[in-house]
């Protein structure tokens, strides 16, 4: 059995190593996960004696044939866990993420798999990211685009948006921009503040570079279609 820090670990080395499809350097990991560096050298150290990480000093750690499907299977918890947070018991998307984090280290394999089966077995969490299968398979973004790399008069359906930031997902709510709305490119700036005109309201949205970057959309027409 790993003890629950010892999961947040090997789940959050999943990510990082997830973005880049490189080592992760440990002062990466301590910065993701808010600790002390020293703090992070003596989990990997650890993990690694396990065979979960393959770790080397200065060169950073990467996750094992061992440590990846321990990763994915509590990943597959977390977002299982946060849309039926969401779905069932009614929670607001910007609440569940922190619940689920609680949560994802207290069940089952089996019990995610009810969970799973009671909701369709969707493909995705509420804020877009892909559900593990039971088979611990991940299907990739459609198009790994944002809405910063968008011209003026593109269409776009968003498909995912980042879910660790409660604010940010109450204003998107708000206005209309979940994973499945589509929305036209209004304006850019030189600045990188990008404008969306969202289907079916009648108010426009203005999002910092920061925030465009950070939400993945799939192109539907260009400016030039």
């Amino acid at each position: 059995m790993l003890s629950a820090i010892m999961e947040d670990y090997l789940k959050a080395i999943y990510y990082l190593q997830d973005e880049t499809d490189e080592r992760v350097r440990t002062s990466t990991l301590a910065e993701h996960m808010d600790v002390e560096q020293p703090s992070v050298t003596s989990m990997v150290k650890k993990l690694a004696e396990r065979d979960f990480v393959h770790y080397e000093p200065y060169k950073g750690v990467v996750l094992t044939d061992t440590g990846v499907p321990v990763a994915l299977e509590i990943i597959r918890h977390h977002r299982l866990l946060e849309r039926y947070l969401t779905e069932r018991l009614e929670y607001d998307w910007a609440e569940v993420h922190d619940e689920a984090d609680r949560l994802e280290h207290h069940i089952s394999s089996q019990f995610a798999d009810r969970i799973a089966e009671q909701l369709g077995n969707p493909a995705v969490d509420p804020h877009g990211d892909p559900i593990p299968t039971a088979d611990l398979d991940v299907s990739p973004l459609q198009s790994g685009e944002t809405l910063a790399d968008q011209q003026v008069g593109d269409k776009v359906r968003i498909e995912r948006v980042p879910d660790n930031d409660p604010d940010l997902l109450r204003y998107l709510s708000e206005h209309g921009i979940t994973p499945t709305t589509v929305v036209e490119i209004v304006e850019t700036t030189s600045f990188g503040m990008v404008t969306l005109d969202p289907d079916g309201t009648d108010e426009r949205v203005a999002l910092p570079e920061e925030v465009s970057r950070s939400i993945s959309a799939q192109t539907l027409t260009g400016a030039s279609n």
